[in-house]
């Protein structure tokens, strides 16, 4: 007997069926300018008569983490110009540093209770 002509060999390779899906289509993505970058602030110290020079360095470095040597360059600037400017950061931690300065606390060395007091510092935007 000869088998019908659709009959397949049970050997025979067997081709999946290719699933339907659509074709890929890349996402588009929306033509809008992205976020703006907030502009760097600085931390500007500014001086007084009530602090030593070892004190603003030891400030300097607990806070900032500055140098010796940094520090003493930014306290002599302090002290000839009456500010300096002690970091360039973003906003929040401008906010932050200049709230460290202020609470910082007195020198050590100052006698005069009215004199007592931290060093101030202001912040502004560096453009």
């Amino acid at each position: 007997m000869i088998p019908p002509a659709d009959f397949r060999c049970a050997t025979a390779p067997v081709r999946p069926r290719q699933p339907r899906v659509a074709p890929h289509q890349p996402r588009v993505q929306p033509l809008t300018a992205p976020p703006a970058l907030e502009p760097p602030w600085h931390v500007i110290l500014l001086d007084d008569d009530f602090h030593t020079f070892d004190y603003v360095i030891e400030m300097l470095h607990t806070i900032f983490g500055h140098s010796h040597a940094l520090g003493k360059r930014m306290a002599n600037e302090v002290n000839d110009t009456g500010r300096v400017i002690v970091a360039t950061v973003h906003k929040e931690l401008a906010e932050l540093r200049q709230q460290q300065i202020e609470e910082y606390g007195p020198d050590p060395l100052e006698k005069n209770p009215q004199r007592q007091v931290s060093m101030r510092a202001l912040i502004e935007c560096s453009e």
